[in-house]
């Protein structure tokens, strides 16, 4: 999973295991994180708008790519762990 919130909202709480990417970067032509790299990404952000245009930006370069339908919202809503900055549970922000 490719989390591309800019970095406070990924500090906040994101994903457990998730690798960070933000938007911004991917757009301005960063590469994807070594252990992203050659493999199918699952993008993630707060609500998916971001995501929906990471994968667009993705699926341009090659990658297989698709998203998370309502973002860490809906992660969260749906129960599903929130990682915080020191390990313990985070919030979305």
């Amino acid at each position: 999973m490719l989390d591309v919130r800019e970095t406070a909202e990924w500090e906040a709480g994101h994903a457990p295991d998730a690798l960070h990417l933000p938007l911004s970067r991917l757009m301005a032509g960063e590469a994807l994180p070594p252990a992203a790299q050659g493999r199918p990404v699952v993008a993630i952000c707060r609500s998916g708008r971001r995501s929906r245009q990471a994968v667009e930006i993705l699926t341009g370069r090659g990658t297989e790519a698709t998203d998370v339908t309502g973002g860490m919202v809906a992660w969260a809503r749906a129960g599903l762990p929130v990682a915080g900055p020191d390990g313990d549970d985070g919030a979305i922000a």
